[in-house]
């Protein structure tokens, strides 16, 4: 058998042992992976847990599940009460989105997280990466799931390249399931290993390929680890943007029990077109209802 040259790629019975193997003794003691936390624990945790670092998510998931241990107990509130207990996780409209496909679930399934990755991609708030993560982490199932940990290793390991593109493409996910073991636990398995491998050892930056259990076969790094050619890399911003402006006007709503008064939102950002603008942006959302005396509130149907 000839040796790999760096432009080959590896082939995937080859990744998959030192990987699982890895995870198997690397693997961080999070909520939603113990068995307890079922499939709702799993849903709830992959809402939270997009574009959120875990240390941020884990006292809100924990407040959330001992709230609403199942889909039904969330559906029974007010969206807004959704929308007040994610706290200052970002990106709010998630906590509508599960809050909906809660809903959904005890109106469709009798209150249980369906196993079946089409009925999951049905649900409201679901898109192709969360159903196939449910499917996968919850039940156990053959899917390519791909998030930004994934897609980082199999851009390096596979294709040989430092980034994936910023927006997933047909031929990132030809490539998932060609690396897919056969068996479904194992694939279950695999899933969850590379994202791990991602998050702890593969990172974007200063990743650590001494502690990488298949950086003798990475692409990327046996071609000497080429720079990234695509488009530039942005890094977020927050700090004025209107997402710092609405989280402000979001805060007030959420510590307050009654409608809040226009000058109680008025004082928390000084420009007022901007303020305006993220205001009406939250109206339009879904995420706060104006009433008819000119007060807001956080959404009751």
């Amino acid at each position: 058998m000839t040796a790999m040259t760096s432009t080959q790629t590896p082939p995937a019975a080859s990744l998959h042992t030192p990987v699982i193997g890895w995870f198997e003794q690397h693997a961080r003691d999070l909520p939603w992976r113990r068995p307890e936390a079922g499939a709702w624990g799993v849903m709830v945790s992959e809402f939270m847990l997009q574009q959120t670092p875990v240390s941020r998510v884990l006292p809100v998931y924990e407040q959330w599940l001992a709230r609403w241990p199942r889909p039904a107990d969330l559906a029974a509130e007010a969206p807004g009460e959704a929308v007040r207990a994610w706290g200052r996780l970002g990106y709010p409209r998630r906590a509508l989105r599960l809050h909906g496909a809660a809903q959904a679930i005890t109106e469709r399934h009798g209150g249980d997280v369906p196993s079946e990755h089409a009925q999951l991609l049905a649900l409201p708030g679901i898109g192709e990466y969360t159903a196939a993560a449910v499917a996968s982490f919850a039940y156990g199932q053959r899917h390519p799931v791909l998030d930004t940990n994934v897609r980082r290793v199999f851009a390096r390991a596979a294709s040989g390249v430092q980034y994936p593109p910023n927006a997933t493409t047909a031929a990132e996910r030809k490539l998932a399931r060609a690396l897919l073991p056969e068996e479904d636990e194992r694939a279950a398995r695999w899933a969850a290993a590379t994202m791990e491998l991602g998050a702890l050892v593969c990172t974007a930056r200063n990743e650590d390929c001494d502690r990488c259990p298949i950086a003798s076969r990475c692409a990327w790094r046996l071609a000497g680890k080429p720079a990234h050619q695509g488009p530039p890399r942005k890094g977020q911003t927050y700090a004025g943007t209107d997402r710092q402006v609405r989280g402000r006007l979001l805060a007030v709503l959420r510590d307050s029990v009654s409608p809040v008064a226009q000058a109680a939102l008025d004082a928390v950002w000084e420009e007022p077109v901007q303020r305006a603008r993220a205001l009406d942006g939250l109206v339009a959302d879904g995420l706060v209802e104006p009433l008819a005396d000119g007060r807001y509130r956080l959404p009751l149907t």
